[in-house]
């Protein structure tokens, strides 16, 4: 097989994925997203369609695989000094460039061609990754910190339902107002 240990693609098949994400990348800024097409996209990429129609299925399913690769986090998040203000400045990045219309267009990518979940769930995996180093940190000072779960449930699973249903009126004193409202619900538990 020609993946890593923690599944991603090495060799030809990495480049084959570069390639391709490229191309839809390069193509979808030049045709916009209802001009993409597979044979289109193999063209650009220097690959034959039945190499994408292998790996990905059809288009739905590449432009999950790609929208999951640019929901990344490519950068772990600053430290503020403190768990309050380090979980408020990332919350309202998050908000910021999920609630952008490149962001929620990858949202929407991520999970209409994902049948099983997977995307789904690695997209929850950057999140919960990037909350558990602001945590990590945090406990390193000696701050008392909720669970990564925990903020999951009360910071990201709301914003990320507004994003998706009840977008108007969201802004980052909200994000702030969440992070607020789970710290201060965490240290009255104590």
């Amino acid at each position: 097989m020609n993946e890593q240990a923690d599944g991603a693609p090495r060799g030809r098949s990495a480049r084959v994925q570069a390639s391709v994400h490229t191309a839809v990348r390069e193509l979808e800024a030049e045709v916009g997203r209802d001009g993409l097409t597979v044979p289109l996209i193999a063209q650009r990429a220097g690959v034959t369609p039945s190499t994408i129609y292998r790996r990905w299925g059809d288009l739905g399913q590449l432009l999950s695989d790609v929208a999951v690769e640019r929901l990344r986090p490519d950068t772990t998040p600053r430290d503020h000094g403190g768990l309050a203000s380090d979980l408020t400045a990332w919350a309202e990045q998050f908000l910021d460039e999920m609630a952008s219309p490149a962001g929620r267009a990858y949202i929407r990518d991520a999970l209409l061609g994902d049948p099983d979940g997977s995307n789904a769930g690695q997209c929850s995996a950057y999140a919960a990754d990037q909350i558990d180093v602001i945590l990590t940190r945090a406990a390193e000072r000696g701050e008392d910190t909720p669970g990564v779960e925990t903020v999951v449930d009360h910071v990201v699973a709301p914003l990320m339902y507004r994003i998706l249903f009840r977008p108007a009126g969201l802004d980052a004193a909200h994000a702030r107002g969440l992070v607020a409202r789970l710290l201060e619900g965490h240290t009255a538990e104590k």
